[in-house]
């Protein structure tokens, strides 16, 4: 009996000065009862879990690097004409209310050629209600204008007279904003678009590269996506605000 009675002191006690240290550190318990052992996992809850991550290192863009394989003034400036476009168009196409420089400038295509219709006929605010288009000079055009300004998303509603055309203003409802809004996001993506195809642009001209090694064309082309990506959010802000602005938030 006493020797039943000491192996259940001494034993324990062995297996624990044995095993306790390498459990340890393993973030692990041993758990004594009587002569029994429960081995125990101290697993990280979520929270914990999330900090042991790393989160993805930004791409550092080194445009010495870069120039190496593309020119670096000239993928920005595409990518920066293709956001100037964007504003420009924002300008001339979705004002809140249609100005004598919003028409102005309106498109024309006529006999296989493209115009602004301030070069075709003379543009008058009558009263701020009214526009007045007076084509004396060029009335062959004015099919061509009529159907410039009913595709123009300008809301518009010119009535005809002889060659002159009567522009109401329209009044600024709910469902001109939704209108204006749904074409600032088409130009919008008509942008984003531009962008990234400027970006798979470089990218497979790079990847079409024989005399440099494949580690500097996959470290230029993650910096050209970076680097696009930065304007594709210039972008999206400018458009953010426009839309915005356009439904009246």
């Amino acid at each position: 009996m006493g020797t039943r009675l000491l192996s259940k002191i001494i034993v324990p006690i062995f297996i624990n000065a044995r095993l306790l240290p390498n459990l340890t550190r393993e973030s692990k318990k041993v758990v004594y009862t009587g002569t029994n052992f429960t081995i125990t996992r101290n697993y990280a809850k979520g929270k914990d879990r999330g900090k042991d991550k790393k989160d993805k290192s930004k791409i550092e863009i080194n445009p010495a690097m870069m120039s190496e394989l593309v020119a670096v003034d000239k993928l920005k400036g595409r990518c920066q004409n293709a956001i100037e476009k964007m504003k420009e168009d924002f300008a001339k196409n979705l004002s809140l209310r249609s100005t004598t420089g919003a028409i102005d400038t309106l498109p024309i295509k006529f006999d296989g050629k493209d115009y602004e219709l301030q070069e075709l006929a003379q543009i008058v605010r009558k009263n701020p209600k009214t526009l007045v288009i007076n084509f004396s000079s060029f009335p062959q055009v004015i099919p061509d204008v009529l159907k410039a300004i009913h595709n123009s998303g300008l809301n518009l509603n010119p009535q005809q007279d002889g060659t002159t055309l009567y522009v109401p203003v329209p009044k600024v409802t709910k469902e001109h904003r939704e209108v204006l809004a749904k074409s600032a996001k088409s130009l919008y993506i008509k942008c984003r678009d531009a962008v990234k195809d400027i970006q798979n642009d470089y990218i497979k001209k790079n990847k079409k590269q024989t005399t440099v090694s494949e580690d500097l064309i996959f470290s230029v082309n993650k910096q050209i996506t970076a680097l696009c990506d930065e304007y594709l959010i210039e972008a999206k802000k400018i458009y953010e605000t426009k839309h915005n602005e356009l439904l009246g938030k």
